[in-house]
């Protein structure tokens, strides 16, 4: 047991020092929030793309390696919580800018920034991560847009003319998040496509796919192994290789920086209630279904077989704290800003202690292997 703890002590501290470092540089006014603001675009259009890149070339060995049970599984319990989430929010409040942000959050997780550390610290199967993100995070904007839609249009009354539109984008920044919301409202669905093809993390989940592809032509051709094949990125192009690879080595770190710099505190009073409903569903009810059913449905019926090197995903998409960009979306979308960013703010604080627990009750159950 206390091995056990240690273990998941050394996993998922240096995650939450980061993230303060970040949060005491910007108290101490050491960073700005222009350093904030251009690190965020910087992650994630370079840094995370690199990431999921490297992440996928080297572990993927083939398309046969592409777990689809796991992004099947995510993707249905997403909608599912989705359901669930849209209940809540009707129960909770009467204010419909604040059950739109209600709902985001219990199925909107911070998958590219936290969530993709997570799964390297843990020690999961990281090309899994980036295939699963590849489907998750755009399935997050989606549904982010319709939850955000459907409240604010009822209030006022705008239902002859507001028709809701399968949304855009794919991002964790702030700019991105404007875009997604802004062609909601308009809805340009040519845009929302282009978003989504142009999305930084895409790109880099795409790019990681098409060299894994061209390595297998190549074995297949060759009659050789994949490492044994005549061109290898990592190695005729070992200059541009290493490069990619410093980048993603920074991605982490960087990004949880960047992250606890842009917590602000303010004030509550008024929307306590949301922000504990918010709250619970997102870093307590949304992981005890993710991960639950997953366990459940691994150990007791012939539906999914999920191994130690599975749970560090789902982890990542089912128990980090709500994404950055929710806050910014929720303001273009004409829903409670203020809300939204504490939820983002308490969700955040919130997630070390249920990501430190549910990393411990996994690892003591021989689910994980860090």
């Amino acid at each position: 047991m206390l091995n056990t703890l240690l273990t998941t002590v050394n996993a998922v501290i240096p995650i939450i020092l980061l993230i303060l470092l970040g949060y005491f540089l910007k108290r101490i006014k050491f960073i700005s929030k222009e350093f904030v603001k251009l690190g965020n675009k910087f992650v994630f259009r370079v840094c995370l793309p690199c990431m999921l890149f490297i992440n996928i070339y080297d572990s993927m060995k083939s398309f046969s390696d592409i777990r689809w049970d796991v992004v099947l599984y995510s993707v249905s319990v997403i909608i599912i919580i989705f359901g669930l989430g849209l209940l809540t929010a009707v129960l909770t409040t009467k204010e419909g800018k604040r059950r739109g942000v209600i709902l985001q959050c219990t199925f909107r997780s911070n998958f590219a920034i936290i969530g993709l550390t997570l799964v390297e610290r843990l020690g999961g199967n990281t090309a899994i991560a980036g295939i699963v993100s590849a489907f998750s995070i755009p399935v997050f904007n989606i549904l982010a847009v319709v939850a955000l839609s459907i409240f604010t249009e009822k209030d006022k009354n705008l239902a002859a003319d507001s028709q809701i539109t399968i949304e855009e984008t794919v991002a964790e920044s702030s700019e991105t998040a404007a875009k997604t919301a802004k062609s909601a409202k308009s809805g340009n669905i040519k845009g929302i496509i282009l978003n989504i093809i142009k999305n930084p993390l895409i790109i880099g989940v795409f790019a990681g796919l098409v060299f894994v592809g061209i390595r297998e032509i190549e074995a297949a051709c060759c009659h050789v192994a994949a490492a044994d094949v005549p061109f290898r990125f990592d190695n005729q192009l070992k200059f541009l290789y290493t490069a990619v690879k410093d980048l993603k080595l920074i991605a982490s770190p960087l990004a949880l920086i960047v992250l606890g710099g842009q917590f602000e505190f303010s004030a509550v009073k008024g929307m306590t209630k949301e922000i504990v409903v918010g709250t619970v569903w997102r870093i307590v009810l949304a992981p005890l279904l993710g991960i639950g059913l997953a366990v459940i449905f691994s150990k007791f019926t012939p539906l999914f077989n999920f191994g130690k090197d599975i749970y560090p995903t789902l982890i990542a998409v089912f128990g980090t704290p709500v994404a950055v960009s929710s806050a910014i979306m929720a303001g273009e979308m004409k829903s409670d800003e203020q809300l939204a960013t504490q939820l983002v703010v308490w969700t955040s604080i919130g997630s070390i202690l249920t990501v430190f627990v549910t990393v411990f009750v996994l690892m003591s159950c021989g689910l994980l292997a860090v």
